[in-house]
């Protein structure tokens, strides 16, 4: 059964936080708010997570999995980037947006595009994320907990917990978030490419 953390949207108790990092270093697979939906999310190395999820949302392994970063000198560990890339992401960060870039060799290469060797990555605008990376102390592995067959994503904390209550290790419910996926941009090729229109401005990239 999956632990329920009820935390403050705004002020996310210390107690709490450090109770749902502590599962995630032991391999746990969470649900968790953002600042445009609910996620799934484990560690960056979890030998189990990335499969649950592809599991949990019937994903192929051409899926681009997040990485959810504290900060742009963290993300920027991940990708890499242009130098008309470095401006544009830097000014929309954080914010409700995934990048599609180029892996460095920090991505293990299981979580990369298989062909491309791309990764999505994105820098959250929400205050339970800002304490858990904080806690964490390092990246993410985040995917949009939308379920197969379902229009839009989940955005009830006790709603997840009563339906995944047997896939998902602890659930960390902050109130809605809205449903609203991020806005997807494409680097890959040097040049932005919006691929999906979601909670951030696509104009700034088109």
């Amino acid at each position: 059964m999956a632990r329920y953390f009820d935390v403050h949207p705004r002020d996310p108790q210390p107690r709490s936080i450090s109770q749902v990092v502590a599962m995630l270093r032991d391999d746990a697979l969470i649900g968790y708010p953002t600042d445009s939906c609910y996620a799934l999310g484990c560690r960056l190395d979890s030998t189990t997570g990335p499969d649950r999820i592809r599991r949990l949302r019937e994903l192929d392994d051409k899926h681009h999995f997040t990485l959810v970063c504290a900060d742009f000198a963290q993300l920027g560990q991940l990708v890499q980037l242009n130098n008309a890339a470095f401006r544009a992401i830097k000014a929309a960060t954080p914010g409700p947006y995934t990048f599609i870039l180029p892996a460095t060799r920090e991505v293990p290469k299981r979580l990369a595009h298989p062909r491309k060797r791309t990764v999505g990555v994105r820098i959250p605008d929400h205050p339970v994320v800002h304490a858990l990376m904080r806690e964490l102390g390092e990246p993410l592995l985040s995917s949009t907990l939308l379920l197969p067959d379902a229009e839009e994503p989940m955005t009830d904390g006790w709603q997840i917990k009563e339906e995944l209550d047997l896939q998902l290790d602890a659930v960390v419910d902050a109130g809605d978030c809205g449903t609203e996926p991020t806005t997807v941009v494409d680097w890959s090729e040097g040049f932005p490419e919006v691929v999906r229109v979601g909670a951030g401005d696509p104009g700034r990239f088109e």
